[in-house]
């Protein structure tokens, strides 16, 4: 039984750079820091810093006045910078920076009077914290029904934004509807869609035919993980989103002669290894890397930990 690992996978940099917040603000202020929200989606991330700790809340009111308080990276809406302002809170904001792209990008349709219509799953707090930015000139849209039946107040004046951990495929859907409706639909300068995101689902794609089953390492809450697991089932394979080699089930690889493996980008790397160590007792004797896009991308620290 063979293991083809993808390359790449795991870790993007938006990722790092809001785990890394986390640690350095517990280094230079000491526990507890308090953190709005899971910083990314990932059980084994959480509960790392948890032990480190971090204090995860879910609301502000819940956070000691004059506490230090991070903003996950997933990003907020404009109305919770105030909250924290108005409770006397010392915020850093871990956003990720193609999704602090988002806001801006909302910000800048809104000011121009244009009707945003932004692709993505509604309840999603990537998504909650964009729609923040202009709440009364943004209707979500999640499907190309959606995007058949969405009604705007003036269609030449129409804008699209993406949330960043959609798959390609599922985007496009939408936008090709988008486009057929609103010939004058006004998109971004660049594509929302994480660099890290389009990489993990391409090199999924890159092995259709050469795998008879998938696993994707990564955590449920996570959307751009499941949207690999989507992508991989796709191919007309079993494919499983598991958080760790205790879901991994011995019958899945009855049969199987080879086994991809993926993880989310929020997904840390020993939870990989920990489930290839699994497999190989299950029986696997090869485990070959499969190179893709090679990853530089670095994004540096907010200004109050550098």
């Amino acid at each position: 039984m063979q293991v083809l690992l993808c390359r790449p996978r795991g870790f993007c940099a938006g990722v790092e750079r809001a785990i890394e917040v986390v640690e350095k603000a517990l280094e230079k202020f000491g526990a507890p820091i308090y953190v709005r929200h899971e910083i990314v989606h990932n059980k084994v991330v959480v509960d790392t810093l948890r032990r480190k700790g971090a204090v995860f809340v879910e609301e502000l009111k819940d956070v000691p006045e004059g506490a230090h308080v991070i903003f996950s990276a997933h990003g907020v809406a404009p109305d919770v910078f105030d909250e924290a302002a108005r409770l006397r809170l010392t915020k850093i904001d871990a956003t990720c920076p193609l999704v602090t792209k988002v806001h801006a990008e909302a910000r800048r349709f809104a000011q121009q009077g244009v009707t945003i219509l932004l692709i993505g799953h509604k309840e999603h707090v990537e998504v909650v914290g964009v729609v923040g930015e202009a709440p009364e000139r943004t209707i979500v849209v999640s499907t190309p029904a959606d995007a058949e039946r969405v009604v705007v107040p003036d269609p030449e004046r129409v804008g699209v934004l993406t949330q960043t951990t959609l798959s390609v495929d599922e985007m496009g859907a939408v936008m090709n509807v988008l486009r057929r409706r609103f010939p004058k639909l006004r998109t971004p300068r660049k594509e929302d869609i994480c660099y890290a995101t389009t990489n993990r689902q391409m090199a999924v794609k890159a092995l259709e035919g050469r795998v008879e089953l998938w696993l994707v390492i990564g955590d449920p809450t996570s959307s751009n993980s499941n949207r690999l697991r989507e992508i991989a089932a796709a191919q007309g394979v079993p494919a499983y989103l598991l958080l760790g080699p205790e879901q991994l089930q011995p019958e899945w690889l009855r049969g199987v002669a080879t086994i991809g493996v993926t993880s989310g980008a929020s997904t840390p790397e020993v939870s990989v290894a920990r489930v290839v160590d699994r497999l190989r007792e299950l029986g696997a004797t090869r485990v070959d890397e499969v190179e893709g896009v090679r990853e530089t991308v670095e994004f540096t620290l907010p200004v109050e930990l550098r």
